[in-house]
């Protein structure tokens, strides 16, 4: 397989493809309704879109179908049948709702998906219920991912941090590989959309959390995260210092980590060997968004209009224009700028955005840099 470059082609291709969906979930980035809006790619807009793809090189990115909920489209299937005619990585991210069904369940797994992702936001009713708004919900989403594993799909489990589930962290770990899931991808939450109402977490606890996930990672399905890149730095930390030496002690970590990490061995035993994800990418580096309407961003969770697929080649967009070749070329300020880790790692362009109107501007949400024990601990090696 060849490797990726990034100023040519991504990884990760996100089409929004619909903001209409059954649930009203508090963190949405969408801001999903109840119906399609006006204005949405039509079905040979979408085809066209496809055959453009064509042009990213030396491989295709995935294409994942997202939304809203992508089953409220009832083209989905046949432009998912397209991007497979041209042997395009195809991935769901559908929404837990009467729509997904064994029938369409099989039918993702006969057009050929590389993946589906399914949303789980605690490891109780209470807590993934008042985040979903939907009673019974909860067991919905069990169920759901458990059809899925039966038919054989890479079934990816997405769970957003936040204030008020971050204690069931360990929880959800355990649920992830008790329902036979492999992928546990962590949100770290960005103030945008609905999700501009919530909690995010301190930088401090931020690095337990990821210092924990590093842990979680040992237990049979791999761990990624989204808008914390940081956690390479930590991963890259972890692997170096080996399993003989205690990393809350070493980094300095604070007692969520020891709650967490507790809570994980009471749940799931012994850990093995890690599987924690680390590619360098990041928002515009390795990652394109496309919005219901065509509009192109670098991410869904940051909203710096590029342009539109209607007008523009998305091949162009992404390769010629200003604002991702700096965010590729890791031309950032700030402790982001000044960091070792600025091309592994290089912050959350969304959460720069977000918090400074800068999408070149350093990660708050990041410690290292920072006085205190993570940074003097972290320099020592």
């Amino acid at each position: 397989m060849s490797p990726v470059d990034f100023d040519q082609a991504p990884i990760l291709l996100f089409w929004e493809t619909t903001k209409a969906c059954r649930l009203a979930c508090r963190h949405c980035r969408a801001q999903a309704i109840a119906e399609p809006l006006p204005g949405e790619l039509t079905t040979d807009e979408g085809v066209r879109l496809i055959d453009d793809l064509r042009a990213f090189t030396p491989r295709f990115p995935v294409l994942i179908f997202t939304g809203g909920d992508p089953f409220m489209r009832g083209d989905l299937f046949s432009l998912a049948q397209h991007a497979r005619s041209y042997g395009m990585p195809i991935g769901f991210a559908p929404s837990v709702t009467p729509l997904l069904t064994q029938e369409t369940a099989r039918r993702m797994r006969e057009v050929g998906a590389k993946a589906v992702s399914i949303s789980l936001d605690g490891a109780q009713p209470a807590t993934h219920e008042g985040v979903r708004g939907v009673e019974g919900h909860f067991r919905k989403t069990e169920e759901a991912v458990r059809l899925l594993v039966r038919e054989e799909h890479t079934v990816q489990v997405n769970t957003t941090v936040m204030r008020s589930n971050v204690e069931e962290l360990a929880d959800v770990a355990a649920l992830v590989a008790s329902w036979g899931a492999h992928i546990w991808e962590v949100f770290f939450l960005i103030r945008v959309g609905r999700g501009s109402e919530l909690e995010e977490l301190t930088p401090q606890e931020n690095e337990d959390v990821v210092h924990f996930l590093f842990d979680a990672s040992r237990y049979g399905f791999i761990v990624r995260t989204v808008e914390a890149p940081f956690f390479r730095r930590v991963v890259a930390w972890r692997k170096a210092l080996g399993s003989g030496v205690d990393p809350a002690t070493t980094f300095g970590l604070g007692p969520l980590y020891w709650r967490l990490t507790e809570r994980l061995h009471e749940l799931l035993g012994e850990p093995g060997s890690p599987r924690a994800q680390s590619v360098g990418t990041r928002d515009g580096k390795g990652i394109l968004f496309v919005a219901h309407d065509g509009d192109v961003y670098p991410s869904g969770f940051l909203p710096l209009r590029l342009g539109n697929v209607r007008e523009r080649s998305i091949v162009d967009v992404y390769r010629s224009d200003p604002i991702l070749k700096a965010i590729r070329g890791g031309g950032f300020t700030g402790r982001c700028g000044a960091c070792e880790f600025a091309d592994a790692c290089g912050g959350s362009r969304a959460r720069a955005y977000a918090s400074w109107g800068d999408p070149l501007g350093e990660d708050p949400a990041c410690v290292y840099g920072t006085e205190g024990p993570a940074k003097k601990r972290a320099t020592s090696f």
